[in-house]
């Protein structure tokens, strides 16, 4: 069996990191893939790619360097063509004169050496590295925008197909931007944001430039810098595959694209447009119909927070209201309680301008002002249909409030948006546009304000040292100050900038009998505050403040997302 194995399998077993049987059948099964034995092993979980690596220098003589300490900046990307390092995972670092120095994690790897010296007609001399770090290299390489053009030849960026959507009335046909380097870039774009967790895509033209942003985790990060030339086509591109107009460019357009990735998996992307100085700049939002069927346990609710919500969506009638600022998370709160109530036994009806999540079992309709579709219409229609749940996307009027007060009343669960930035702000808002308060008082059975944190890397996060005095300044508690471990960013391969992925910051308020009685006299935000204080109600500070002593986030970011009181 041992005359089997020979070179890095054969060191393998002897340094004993893995057995005979296990270097056999992975020796084997790499064949069978057609993938380096490198990459069988890593994938079979039988050894580290450090430990690969150590044991390949000890073999081969040859000198093992961390990619990490290498300077990208020093690359250069026109030596070796994409195809080229994605066949062989043999990466280019950096040329001195008549040799290419080039980043292997197998130095049996000849072939792959040898095509890229056939290509270049440079001399080829390997150096060895970790495979994962020369993963995420080759991965980094592909993905940057600023070489959004380079290798747009694969199959995948020509093939992604656009699904056909119903038009409105009177829409026209539009002709397609057919300009392939132009569909390729879009195509390669829209995937990357997919790929990177990005919430918002940005096409903006300016005078001189034209820059493309993602938001990922709350914070818009420059990914390309295409030629200014292109911004037309790239905002005709767009506009074809979002079915809008592509002669009228002097108002704004919303549109939505439906982009298959593949045979059983498609995503959607809300699409505004806007007439902007030197063109058109276009923003995409992507809408992730699992994010409603994440369970709430997975949105950052404190334990009585979440009881409050549950035990309100359980009452057979009354209102809940979720406010914030635009893409503070609340459509996904209450798509989440939509998704728990969505049984065989009840009828939901949503009114949304327009719908971002798309739910199966539930009556989704967008509002569409031209054709005289408003939220107040809709509403009276809902009532007709003989409802259950109603969930109107903002309350913006003092129509739609009083309708969807009415319903709430009447038997009917309420769910519904503001744009405000505090629970009291909500009900003195209600007030100001006109809601008896009365109405208000008995009607209203939850508020949630919320806001979108970034959560802290797993891997690279470090304690911090704070003061007790300057934490209590910042508005910890005596209480809180017994259990807090404070930490900070700091940034590593897995993360952007020391924060992956985001977390709901949350102020939950149940309305009392306490409450309504101050809503009833119409008392101002501030007396409500008093009051929901003094019934122990965590506010947007001391919410995220739990989050910062739990380790969730960082007191820096909780300073950004909420003001100090």
């Amino acid at each position: 069996m041992a005359a089997l194995l020979n070179g890095l399998s054969k060191r393998l077993v002897a340094d004993q990191i893995i057995s005979e049987e296990s270097a056999i059948e992975a020796t084997s099964l790499a064949k069978k893939n057609k993938v380096q034995l490198v990459t069988q092993l890593i994938d079979s979980e039988l050894a580290t790619p450090l430990q690969i690596a150590q044991t390949c220098a000890t073999e081969f003589g040859t000198p093992l360097f961390d990619l990490e300490a290498f300077d990208k900046e020093l690359l250069n990307k026109e030596l070796v063509d994409s195809k080229l390092i994605i066949a062989h995972r043999a990466f280019p670092l950096i040329k001195r004169g008549n040799r290419l120095f080039v980043a292997v994690s197998d130095p049996t790897n000849l072939i792959g050496l040898d095509e890229i010296k056939f290509h270049t007609g440079l001399s080829t001399e390997s150096i060895l590295v970790e495979d994962d770090k020369l993963s995420r290299l080759i991965e980094s390489f592909l993905d940057d925008g600023n070489d959004a053009f380079e290798g747009l030849e694969d199959e995948a960026l020509d093939n992604l197909e656009v699904a056909e959507t119903k038009k409105d009335e009177g829409d026209e046909g539009n002709s397609g931007a057919d300009d392939a380097p132009v569909v390729r870039f879009i195509n390669q774009m829209l995937l990357s944001a997919i790929k990177k967790g990005a919430s918002d895509l940005h096409f903006e033209p300016y005078e001189k430039t034209y820059r493309v942003r993602f938001r990922i985790d709350g914070m818009l990060q420059d990914m390309s810098r295409p030629p200014v030339a292109l911004g037309p086509k790239i905002a005709a591109r767009l506009k074809v595959m979002s079915q809008l107009d592509i002669s009228e460019r002097r108002v704004p357009q919303d549109g939505r694209i439906k982009l298959k990735i593949s045979k059983t998996k498609a995503i959607d992307f809300r699409v505004n447009t806007l007439p902007t100085l030197f063109g058109e700049k276009i923003v995409l939002r992507i809408l992730d119909s699992s994010s409603a069927k994440m369970g709430i346990d997975a949105l950052g609710y404190e334990p009585d927070q979440k009881e409050m919500y549950l035990e309100a969506l359980k009452r057979p009638q009354g209102m809940i209201l979720v406010t914030g600022p635009t893409g503070s998370g609340k459509t996904v709160s209450l798509y989440t309680g939509l998704n728990i109530l969505n049984t065989e036994g009840v009828n939901i009806s949503t009114a949304e301008d327009p719908v971002e999540i798309n739910l199966e079992g539930i009556n989704q309709v967008n509002v569409n002002n031209r054709v005289g579709l408003d939220f107040a219409s809709a509403l009276r229609s809902f009532l007709r249909q003989d409802p259950d749940v109603i969930m109107v996307g903002e309350i913006r009027d003092l129509e739609t409030a009083s309708i969807a007060i009415k319903a709430a009343q009447t038997g009917h669960m309420v769910l519904s948006t503001l744009h405000t930035n505090s629970a009291a702000e909500t009900l003195t808002r209600m007030l100001n546009m006109g809601v008896p308060s009365f109405n208000l008082a008995t009607t209203v059975n939850l508020i949630i304000a919320q806001r979108l944190a970034r959560r802290l890397c797993g891997h690279c996060k470090q304690a911090l040292d704070v003061p007790v005095e300057t934490l209590k300044k910042e508005g910890f508690s005596d209480e809180m100050l017994k259990s807090a471990k404070i930490y900070h960013p700091v940034g590593c391969n897995q993360c952007n900038k020391g924060y992956k992925g985001r977390v709901g910051i949350y102020e939950v308020v149940k309305i009392t009998p306490a409450i309504s009685r101050i809503i009833m006299e119409e008392g101002n935000s501030i007396q409500l505050n008093e009051q929901f204080k003094k019934e122990g109600y965590n506010n947007l500070r001391k919410s995220g403040l739990v989050k910062v002593c739990q380790g969730v986030t960082s007191l820096e970011e909780v300073n950004r997302v909420t003001s100090e009181n």
